[in-house]
């Protein structure tokens, strides 16, 4: 994962650019299967995907991504349209594509490129 102390390096915002998109957000937990069932028992949700160690769920104004902290750190993904700019983007189980850094404190953020690029 990139550093903070590489933002030097890294794109900066077009102020008259469209609002960039949080794709989700992604919490730890123990038993993905376990999850996905409280989750779809109390909230009304999608299951855009799901396997023994990740899942993903839709929400009507974001995704909740379910993660086991062996294979994922805790951390919020947004597309970004210079995602390439950010590091090797690396393609994943469910067709996307991103790189992880962190921001100044420490916190994982996931940035993946243009859904469909």
């Amino acid at each position: 994962m990139s550093t903070s102390s590489d933002s030097n390096s890294l794109p900066v915002v077009d102020p008259n650019a469209a609002l960039d998109e949080i794709h989700h957000v992604a919490i730890a937990v123990s038993n993905v299967l376990k999850a996905v069932e409280w989750y779809t028992k109390h909230f009304r949700c999608d299951i855009e995907y799901q396997d023994e160690t990740w899942a993903l769920l839709a929400f009507g104004n974001a995704r909740l991504a379910l993660v086991i902290p062996e294979q994922h750190p805790p951390h919020i993904g947004f597309i970004h349209p210079q995602a390439e700019a950010f590091g090797e983007l690396k393609p994943h189980r469910d067709g996307t594509r991103s790189c992880y850094v962190a921001d100044p404190a420490g916190n994982a953020v996931e940035v993946l490129a243009p859904i469909g690029t």
